[in-house]
């Protein structure tokens, strides 16, 4: 895996090297926009406003809209002279409580890897953390741009996570708050017991993509059928109904719910059953597969 920072983490007089390494990945397929009558690519122009010309990149400028219609332009040189100095260094500002941090702040992690050197330093870091429970609030420039950051024991190794700034997370007392009564304590105790009856060990393989895999699905459809402009029929879904009687929704949920836990141990029962049963050898296969035949042949 490529690295796509390489620098030190720094707290005290300590320094440790580390680099830094995507920990996750988005793969979003890629569209172009095509004329409908002969699908030719559709390329994007930069086009003034004022008279619909357009505008070649040597005679573009960067502008801020300070009050409407009206810009200040920005020239590199004003953005130099406000970069903040490209270090090569996490600084650790302090050490805080996890859970006195908003989950909202965290929203982009790497993994941090130990460079020549820093071996000890680095489990020395990992250990300290992980026995005290806490995280390293730190800042890192990435790119020329300045990030708040939290360092994280993550198994064996250390985990670098991007967080927004505080003043970046929008306000949600705007937002209207729900109307209705409080639920009765019979719904209370049917909803709890819902939530038990779902839940389940913690198994993140077992959550995909379905929407792209469907799309990926339906694309390749398209290519082997050289389907180029057939709308294919969209899956009908179910419309909201208003729920008044909401200990009966429960109680079916709770019924679909248990139903589908014992569904689930019943095919799990047969798989470990079909694992210990002895295997069939060639020979046996042939001639199940013969009395299938037979068989069909007297009912027919």
């Amino acid at each position: 895996m490529r690295a796509i920072w390489k620098g030190t983490i720094s707290f005290g007089l300590v320094s440790i090297p580390v680099s830094l390494h995507p920990a996750t990945r988005r793969e979003d397929l890629q569209f172009r926009l095509l004329r409908g009558s002969d699908l030719s690519p559709v390329n994007y122009k930069r086009v003034a406003e004022v008279d619909g010309k357009e505008v070649p990149w040597e005679k573009i400028v960067k502008g801020y809209e300070y009050e409407k219609g009206q810009f200040v332009v920005i020239r590199e040189e004003d953005f130099r002279r406000v970069d903040v100095e490209a270090t090569q260094t996490v600084d650790i500002l302090n050490f805080v409580e996890m859970q006195e941090v908003n989950p909202l702040l965290f929203y982009k992690p790497y993994h941090l890897e130990s460079g020549k050197g820093g071996g000890k330093a680095y489990i020395l870091l990992r250990d300290a953390l992980e026995k005290t429970g806490k995280i390293a609030i730190a800042r890192v420039v990435i790119k020329t741009r300045q990030h708040l950051a939290a360092i994280k024991p993550q198994g064996k190794n250390l985990m670098l996570e991007l967080m927004h700034f505080p003043d970046e997370l929008l306000d949600s007392s705007e937002l209207k708050a729900p109307q209705g009564t409080n639920p009765a304590k019979a719904e209370i105790t049917m909803a709890e017991k819902l939530i038990d009856s779902m839940t389940t060990p913690w198994q993140p393989e077992q959550y995909k993509d379905e929407y792209k895999e469907a799309l990926e699905e339906m694309i390749e459809e398209k290519v082997a059928h050289g389907d180029e402009g057939k709308p294919t029929k969209a899956k009908r879904s179910r419309k909201p109904s208003n729920v008044i009687d909401l200990v009966s929704v429960l109680q079916e949920s709770l019924k679909t719910a248990s139903s589908k836990s014992t569904g689930g141990s019943r095919t799990k029962a047969r798989k470990t059953a079909a694992r210990k049963a002895p295997k069939k050898t060639t020979s046996a296969k042939k001639k199940s597969s013969a009395r299938r035949s037979k068989t069909g042949k007297r009912a027919a």
